[in-house]
């Protein structure tokens, strides 16, 4: 048996290849939208992907199953009541597919999504003790799915929780303690609260130290699982709908075309989102004014799928060097309407110097002495809920990052605003768009709330 483990720190998503070394068969298991690294991967080692199953229709980023599908002939399979606009393999609960002699049996775990499988994986279909489990979104290392996220397609959480109470405390804690676990994604992913930065487990290990799976009444636990979640990046409900329709598949490589400065601006002028990916520093000694200012350096993906309106044309600012990685992480969140990116950013950036401008910020001993002026500036905290309990700036205004686009217009276009998070990168975030939503006078903290707190000390 092959299983091959693929894991996205920017999504903090896991997707897998199975393979079975006697026959050169094949699954993939929840693939990203850029899939050359399983085909790779699978052609190195003599495997025929036959299937791609997805164990829900995401939210988090756009499936590859037509990338997949396209280039290899292979079925595209969900769990039976899946809704989907194009055709698919419906797998029902128990069922077992058989790659020669390793066997994948079909679990249904609803409550992440009414759709939602885990797929519990044998060496040998007589195996009585499996091999392992991968649990999509239902079981985590840690923690369990949020049942939330289908809320806007009319699947309601106080209708999902009751069944992800089922699926991981009758059916996936029922399985063998030697069990190995293999969950779709790992710490910083909004698809859990409290998942461990852990990427392999057992079941019987998550017996023993998972919170959402002591034992516990069904009420309990749909408290449990239901409070403390932090917001929902506005992005997912575009992927989860976007995910269930037919398209052509996408050619990540084929997005990256590079621009000259002249037409880098005609774009922008005709409206163009200009997402400069570049670290905050750079960003801050000389950017294009109206940029957006998302690094690589951090979760770029998502944190550019809270902020940027898909379907927007986009242009991309990157290092050298870094232009197509920033073109495919925003593809595998569904933003790939891109027209192109600024070839030569700093030679480009010289020979329009009435288009450039710097990124204000202020360090902590300043941002303590401005707020004892009368003309104090208004603080913005844009880090989640659960940040601010270990402590926060007095009268900052809370408004985490991911509403910032919605909430944006409640903050006074007339004073100076300085806005924080933790260490810099989601302020330089959410400041960027402050300014180019019109406030004038906007800053960020250098080094975030832990910076003002040691200041403090």
């Amino acid at each position: 048996m092959i299983l091959t483990q693929y894991y996205l720190d920017c999504l903090s998503q896991a997707s897998y290849l199975i393979g079975d070394e006697t026959t050169g068969k094949a699954v993939v298991v929840d693939p990203r939208i850029d899939v050359d690294e399983y085909l790779d991967d699978a052609r190195d080692q003599g495997l025929d992907v036959v299937g791609v199953i997805n164990t829900h229709l995401h939210a988090d980023f756009i499936s590859g199953h037509f990338e997949i599908a396209e280039r290899t002939g292979a079925w595209i399979g969900y769990g039976e009541t899946a809704e989907a606009e194009f055709a698919f393999r419906g797998l029902a609960e128990g069922e077992r597919i058989t790659l020669g002699e390793v066997e994948v049996e079909v679990l249904h775990t609803p409550g992440h999504t009414p759709e939602s499988i885990s797929l519990v994986v044998y060496e040998r279909g007589g195996d009585t003790v499996p091999y392992g489990v991968l649990t999509g979104d239902a079981l985590f290392i840690g923690d369990v799915g949020r049942p939330d996220l289908a809320a806007s397609f009319g699947h309601s959480p106080e209708k999902l929780a009751p069944m992800l109470y089922d699926s991981v405390h009758n059916k996936l804690m029922a399985l063998p303690d030697a069990t190995r676990l293999f969950p779709g994604h790992g710490a910083g992913s909004a698809c859990g609260k409290n998942i461990s930065t852990e990427r392999q487990s057992t079941i019987g290990d998550q017996r023993r130290t998972n919170y959402a799976v002591q034992p516990m009444s069904e009420a309990d636990f749909v408290e449990l699982v239901r409070e403390g979640q932090e917001a929902i990046p506005a992005y997912f409900s575009y992927d989860a709908a976007r995910n269930r329709q037919d398209r052509d598949p996408v050619d990540v490589e084929a997005l990256a075309r590079p621009l000259d400065a002249e037409a880098f601006l005609r774009l922008r002028a005709a409206g163009a989102v200009v997402v400069d990916a570049r670290d905050h520093q750079s960003f801050s000694a000389g950017h294009l004014r109206g940029a957006l200012n998302v690094g690589t350096d951090g979760r770029f993906a998502e944190t550019s799928g809270m902020m940027v309106e898909p379907g927007s044309e986009i242009l991309v600012v990157a290092a050298a060097g870094q232009e197509q990685e920033a073109v495919t992480r925003l593809a595998r969140v569904g933003l790939d309407t891109i027209a192109g990116y600024l070839e030569r950013p700093e030679a480009a950036m010289a020979s329009v110097p009435g288009e450039v401008e710097r990124a204000p910020r202020v360090e902590a001993a300043e941002l303590a002495r401005m707020l004892e002026a009368e003309d104090a500036p208004v603080v913005v905290d844009v880090r989640g809920s659960a940040e601010r309990e270990g402590g926060f700036i007095e009268g900052a205004v809370h408004i985490p990052l991911a509403h910032l686009p919605e909430r944006g217009g409640e903050l006074p276009a007339d004073r100076p605003i300085v806005v924080h998070c933790a260490g810099g990168y989601r302020s330089s975030v959410a400041a960027s768009h402050l300014r180019a939503q019109g406030h004038a006078q906007v800053a960020d903290l250098v080094g975030g709330y832990h910076a003002y707190r040691m200041l403090a000390a």
